[in-house]
């Protein structure tokens, strides 16, 4: 019998407390040290539904070994069909009333499902990641979105930042059941899962633990896959934002006429939403009009009573000082304001 495993009464296992989602595809170089970080869990009473997403190197053979070596390892088989689809098959085969994500190429450290399922279990939470780092060499980019991820600790702090970028790690998220499913929209589809889960009034946060280890290598999906680009992750973005802060045909105000600010008008033109103004501090700025908007000073940003303001500079200072002034106008945020990205 798995380690952790229950026995009922009449003598059938019962189910485990968590399902771990394990899609892969030809991850022969990584995927063993991610099957036994999976396999030294401290929280022992889990179950991985692997799902091998038609590999051509020696990704079958590994999952095999592993699955004979430890019970609590299943493995599936399936024609290519991509990471979200090899997800979903996981998910149907999940018997735990959680499930966690794993990317075949990371690796968890030993407490992760014991402290994300503390969280859940012990503050009603719908979700959550952990902090993360990136090895073997990231790169500024990626060391800068570690540090920000790894700030939202608290279910505030998480949604404060919720349009800055997708705030719970994606192969690192543990979740309710029946909060998850995965689909595919041409963005990223862990973004997209953490929006439905807030837009369905979930609560969510980071541990304040290193949870899991992020592989970088140029074969990530992230930075091969058209549906990580930031142009996908700004469609997802204004898709929801649409469903929700801006629905009702709300307009929209867009501070910083940068280019952040530009290209979110851009695509909440594309999208239909009413472009109201750019409020700017750059004196060059005011006076001009961008995509058929005004640019004004922040002193005349409430002169549009309803729009919601959205803060889109890049970089935490940046969005410090816009927050500071958005505030300083008496807007609310996550109401009448939020940052994005």
């Amino acid at each position: 019998m798995a380690p952790g495993a229950g026995t009922r009464a009449d003598g059938r296992v019962s189910s485990p407390r968590v399902s771990v989602l394990l899609p892969v595809r030809d991850e022969e170089p990584f995927l063993a040290e991610c099957l036994t970080s999976l396999s030294a869990q401290t929280l022992s009473d889990f179950e991985v539904v692997a799902v091998d997403d038609g590999s051509i190197d020696a990704t079958p053979v590994i999952l095999a070994a592993h699955a004979r070596a430890d019970s609590r390892f299943r493995v599936l088989r399936q024609e290519p069909a991509g990471m979200v689809s090899a997800s979903e098959r996981a998910r149907a085969e999940a018997r735990a009333p959680l499930i966690a994500r794993m990317d075949a190429d990371d690796v968890a450290l030993p407490e992760r499902l014991e402290l994300q399922v503390a969280a859940i279990e012990e503050e009603g939470l719908a979700a959550v990641g952990g902090r993360v780092e990136y090895f073997p060499d990231p790169t500024d980019g990626m060391q800068a979105y570690a540090d920000w991820l790894n700030s939202l600790v608290t279910v505030d702090a998480a949604l404060r930042d919720l349009w800055i970028e997708c705030p719970l790690p994606g192969p690192g998220l543990t979740a309710r059941t029946e909060l998850v499913s995965y689909r595919d929209r041409g963005w990223p589809e862990d973004y997209d899962l953490v929006l439905r889960i807030w837009e369905g009034r979930g609560r969510f946060r980071n541990v304040d633990a290193l949870v899991h280890r992020w592989r970088d290598h140029p074969e990530r999906l992230t930075r091969t896959q058209p549906a990580y680009s930031l142009d996908a992750f700004r469609r997802c973005k204004v898709h929801f934002l649409r469903r929700t802060l801006l629905a009702g045909a709300r307009a929209a105000v867009v501070w910083g006429a940068g280019p952040t600010g530009k290209a979110f008008a851009r695509e909440l033109l594309a999208a239909g939403t009413p472009l109201a103004a750019f409020v700017e501090v750059d004196p060059r700025k005011l006076g001009k009009r961008i995509h058929g908007a005004p640019v004004v000073p922040v002193d005349a940003a409430a002169d549009f009573p309803g729009a919601l303001a959205l803060g889109a500079v890049s970089g935490p200072e940046g969005r410090a000082r816009v927050r500071e002034l958005a505030a300083g106008l008496g807007l609310v945020e996550g109401t009448d304001f939020v940052a994005v990205a």
